[in-house]
């Protein structure tokens, strides 16, 4: 056609037919942009306007500004497990899949000293109440204790059959509580010279993927994926499994600061309530559809610190907890972290909830408070930590650094500086004293 344009005025409507046609270009439509997509990244879907913006646009992904202060690469494998020291604010341990563990100090490049000796991955390591010893659990059955000050190994604790799952020190003392895959928990006694070994807990089906001892030093409590919890006092033993509680094994819990309750996470998505005293069940939460995940997915932890606590003359508790559920349909493993606000009252078979926020970020892998503050600290499978307001559900920050999927986090004695490991193969250390 070469009308002018005068001419296809006078014309009205003009029709091309195919000799008009030049050339001939096929498009894709999965290529075509979609009308409605304002290219906003996933943090802005929260609604934040007081929060900072995410950014997880794929155009930012590739050039991210680094946001630790310090990044410890002294592993040559993937990390698995952190450790902040209770009493000295700068000291951290770390493990991994290099079968070893390190100590370290924040903002010094080299490390304190070497955890070695290990033949398998480093699971779990864990200060004791006191800062002056470090333990290291591992794939390999056993458990190291080294002695801070000295930077050597006080001993190692063997009698496990298979691998340890977890490790905790008693929240008085120096003594040792170790879960493995062959079915067990162990007890030692770290004394002043050897090593003495106390006893084993046997009873459970499968392995004991979570423990601890409960915060006045008296019971020990147990889960595994046989789908029962176990509380040990002394020779007495609650077995607590079946009808109204889980049906598919334990993956996490934790206890009140009164030692009164034991709140257990589990496969089935259900986060269940137990007096540890009577063993009973006094509330259920199943309202989640997919799993609970602990150890390096962390998913349960307990808040009992300055005003998140506080013990009315009544008798009414105010206290906050989170629960990280993920999505076993998924090949990241989406989770959804919710935030609670639990009224527990003296009759503590009457423990009443009810949802408080809801914080939501696909691929959450660990949880954390931060030191005595109001916020939760979230590491994902994307590489960020990501800080939350509980009572808002807002995200107030993002740390980045990581190039890969987040392991566990932990955060300095005084506050000051968070602590995270990943399957990058490195530690990092952010500043979150802004927090406090």
């Amino acid at each position: 056609m070469s009308a002018s344009a005068n001419d296809v005025e006078d014309q009205g409507d003009v029709f091309l037919d195919e000799d008009d046609i030049e050339e001939e270009i096929n498009v894709d439509e999965e290529d075509l942009p979609d009308a409605e997509d304002d290219g906003d990244s996933d943090a802005e879907s929260f609604d934040l306007p007081d929060a900072e913006d995410d950014g997880d646009s794929d155009a930012e992904s590739f050039d991210e500004a680094d946001n630790s202060m310090h990044i410890f690469t002294g592993h040559s494998g993937e990390l698995y497990t952190v450790a902040c020291s209770p009493r000295d604010a700068i000291l951290v341990a770390t493990g991994g899949g290099d079968d070893k563990g390190f100590v370290w100090k924040l903002g010094q490049d080299d490390y304190t000293f070497e955890l070695q000796g290990h033949k398998d991955s480093v699971t779990s390591v864990a200060f004791s109440c006191d800062g002056q010893l470090v333990a290291s659990g591992s794939f390999d059955g056993f458990v190291q204790v080294w002695d801070v000050s000295s930077e050597t190994l006080k001993c190692t604790l063997d009698g496990p059959g298979a691998g340890i799952e977890w490790v905790r020190w008693h929240p008085r003392g120096h003594l040792v509580l170790a879960g493995s895959e062959d079915y067990t928990v162990w007890l030692w006694n770290i004394a002043d010279v050897d090593a003495v070994y106390l006893t084993t807990f046997s009873g459970h089906a499968s392995t004991v993927t979570c423990g601890d001892f409960t915060p006045d030093g008296k019971t020990i409590c147990t889960g595994s994926d046989d789908a029962t919890l176990r509380i040990w006092n002394g020779e007495h033993v609650h077995v607590v499994r079946g009808h109204f509680y889980h049906t598919q094994g334990l993956t996490c819990l934790t206890i009140t600061a009164d030692s009164s309750l034991v709140f257990t996470g589990s496969k089935d998505g259900s986060v269940h309530v137990v007096n540890i005293s009577t063993g009973k069940v006094v509330r259920s939460l199943t309202s989640h559809t997919d799993s609970l995940i602990r150890l390096t997915w962390a998913a349960l932890f307990w808040r009992q610190q300055g005003a998140w606590i506080k013990t009315l003359s009544s008798g009414i508790y105010n206290t906050h907890w989170t629960v990280g559920l993920v999505n076993t349909m998924c090949v990241l493993f989406c989770f959804v972290l919710f935030i609670y606000l639990l009224n527990l009252f003296t009759r503590v078979d009457n423990c009443k909830s009810f949802l408080l926020c809801v914080c939501e970020q696909e691929g959450v892998t660990c949880l954390s408070w931060i030191g005595g503050s109001r916020f939760v600290g979230t590491g994902c499978v994307d590489g960020k930590v990501r800080i939350w307001d509980s009572l808002s559900g807002k995200l107030i920050k993002t740390l980045r650094g990581h190039t890969d999927a987040l392991q566990s986090l932990a955060v300095s004695a005084d506050g000051n500086h968070l602590v995270s490991v990943s399957l990058d193969k490195t530690a990092r250390v952010f500043k979150i004293d802004e927090l406090h």
